[in-house]
C-alpha cells in the first residue's frame, strides 16, 4: 500500500484531496514511488482479455518518458456485478500481482476495487466512479514543478502508438490549455455485421462534431473516454472527474473547457475497441449492441438543418451582445419557431438579463455565454430541433450536405467519408 504524504504537496492539492477527492477504501498497490511526471489512468472493469494487450503496447513508448509517468490500472466492479465479471476482475488483479517481464518496462500499480469489501456501491458506482478513484489516488505521487504533471484517461480495450506518451507531453509543453483529447479511430469490427456497426457510428460522432465545427460552436471537439487528458492543475481547478455511470467524458470535458480550456492533440492516434458492451445505459458499446441486434434506427444522423439553426443563433449572439433577451427572442423565432421554444423553456430571457449584469464587458458576456449555453445544452437544442421539424435520418441526407457546407470534397460511400473525417479530425490531412 502506498502512503500519501500531505506534507509534501502544495496547499491546493492537499485542499482537493482533503475536501473533493474520492472518500472510500481504496488504495494503490504496487511499485509505489512519488515525482512522477504524470500518470496513466486505466478503469478495467471484466477485461482480462483486453487489459494486458493495451499495457503492453504502452510499455513500447520510449524508456525515458516510461521512467517518469506511472500507470495506473482500477479493477473495479460494483456490488451486485455479475459473477462473470468478478471472475474476470479477480483473475486480472492475479496477473497484476504476478508482474510479467513483458510488463517490466511500466511503473505499474494498481487500484483493487473489486475485492470483497472493496466493490464500488452498486448505486452510483460506474466508470465515473472507477476513473475518479484513480485520477485521484494519482495525484499524491506526482512532482508539482515548474513542469505541470499530467493526468491521463485510457481503457482497458484502446490501443496507443509508441508516440502516444512523447505526442500527449509535447502537446502541452506548447499549450496555456489545460485539457486536451487525443485523436482517436476504431479498430475494425470482428464480423462484417460488427464492422459496418461501427464504422456507421463513429461516422455519426464525427458529423456531430463537424456540424458543430460549422456552426462556429467552442465545443467542436469529441467526447471519448479513452482519449482525453489535463494537467493536474487543471483537473483541481475544475473539481475533479465526476461520478457518472455514462456519459462521464461528455461532462468532464465541458467542465475542463470552461475552466482551462481543451485543445487537440497532434501526433498520435488511440484505438478504441468496436465491440458490443453491456457495461453502460448509452454510447458506443451499448448502440453497437443494438444495432447487432436489428435496431438499426439506434444510430440515426442530425439532419443538416439543425446545425444551420445553431450557427445563425451562435453568430446572432456574438453580434448582439448589446440587446436585450426580447429582442434576441424575437430574432431567434424567425430563424426558428423550434430554436424559439428551445429557449423559452430555457429560461434564456431571465438568464441573458443576469448574464449581461453581471459581465461588463463583451468579451466576458460571450464567454459567460459560452458557459451558459454549453455543451449539455447545445446537445440538447439539436435534439429539440430533431423532435419535430427536422428529424433524424440516415448517413445519406446527413453527411454530405455537412461537407459541401465546409467546402470539401464529397467522396462516394459511408467508408469514404468516415475516412476523409479522420483525416481532417485527427490532423493527418
Amino acid at each position: 500500500m502506498m502512503v500519501i504524504y500531505f506534507t509534501m504537496l502544495p496547499s491546493f492539492v492537499t485542499k482537493y484531496l482533503q475536501t473533493r477527492a474520492v472518500q472510500g477504501p481504496w488504495s494503490l498497490s504496487g511499485h509505489g514511488g512519488d515525482g512522477f511526471s504524470g500518470a496513466v489512468v486505466v478503469p478495467a472493469l471484466a477485461e482480462y482479455d483486453n487489459l494486458f494487450n493495451t499495457l503492453q503496447r504502452l510499455a513500447a513508448n520510449p524508456p525515458e518518458l516510461l521512467s517518469r509517468f506511472f500507470v495506473l490500472v482500477v479493477v473495479n466492479h460494483r456490488e451486485d456485478a455479475r459473477k462473470e465479471d468478478k471472475e474476470d476482475n479477480r483473475r486480472t488483479l492475479e496477473r497484476l500481482c504476478a508482474r510479467e517481464p513483458e510488463l517490466s518496462p511500466l511503473n505499474l500499480v494498481w487500484v483493487d476495487a473489486a475485492s470483497q469489501g472493496l466493490e464500488m456501491p452498486a448505486k452510483g458506482g460506474g466508470v465515473g466512479l472507477a476513473r475518479k478513484i484513480g485520477l485521484d489516488l494519482a495525484l499524491s505521487h506526482l512532482h508539482f514543478s515548474d513542469r505541470k504533471p499530467l493526468l491521463i484517461c485510457l481503457d482497458a480495450d484502446t490501443w496507443v502508438e509508441p508516440l502516444y506518451l512523447p505526442a500527449i507531453e509535447a502537446h502541452f509543453n506548447l499549450t496555456e490549455c489545460g485539457g486536451a483529447v487525443v485523436p482517436f479511430c476504431h479498430r475494425p469490427g470482428d464480423t462484417p455485421a460488427e464492422h459496418e456497426a461501427i464504422e456507421r457510428y463513429e461516422l455519426f460522432l464525427r458529423s456531430y462534431v463537424l456540424g458543430l465545427y460549422l456552426a462556429g460552436s467552442p465545443y467542436a471537439f469529441h467526447t471519448v473516454g479513452s482519449a482525453m487528458a489535463s494537467t493536474a492543475d487543471a483537473y483541481i481547478r475544475m473539481g475533479g472527474m465526476n461520478r457518472r455511470i455514462a456519459a462521464e467524458d461528455f461532462y468532464f470535458l465541458q467542465q475542463l473547457h470552461r475552466t482551462s480550456g481543451v485543445e487537440q492533440v497532434r501526433g498520435t492516434t488511440v484505438y478504441p475497441s468496436p465491440r458490443p458492451s453491456h457495461r453502460v445505459p448509452f454510447g458506443t458499446g451499448r448502440s453497437i449492441s443494438r444495432y447487432l441486434r436489428g435496431d438499426t434506427n439506434v444510430i440515426m444522423f442530425y439532419h443538416p438543418e439543425c446545425f444551420r439553426i445553431l450557427g445563425e443563433w451562435l453568430r446572432m449572439i456574438k453580434n448582439g451582445l448589446y440587446r436585450d433577451g426580447t429582442d434576441l427572442m424575437a430574432e431567434a423565432a424567425s430563424i426558428s419557431p423550434s430554436l424559439e421554444e428551445y429557449l423559452e423553456l430555457s429560461s434564456f430571457t431571465a438568464s441573458w438579463l443576469r448574464l449581461r449584469k453581471n459581465n461588463g464587458n463583451n468579451n466576458a458576456l460571450l464567454k459567460a455565454f459560452h458557459v451558459w449555453f454549453d455543451a449539455l445544452r447545445t446537445l440538447k437544442l439539436i435534439n429539440h430541433l430533431s423532435e419535430w421539424r427536422h428529424p433524424r435520418c440516415g448517413p445519406e441526407k446527413a453527411v454530405a450536405p455537412l461537407l459541401k457546407w465546409g467546402g470539401l470534397p464529397i467522396p462516394e460511400g459511408e467508408t469514404a467519408k468516415l475516412f476523409l473525417l479522420r483525416e481532417l479530425q485527427n490532423g493527418t490531412r
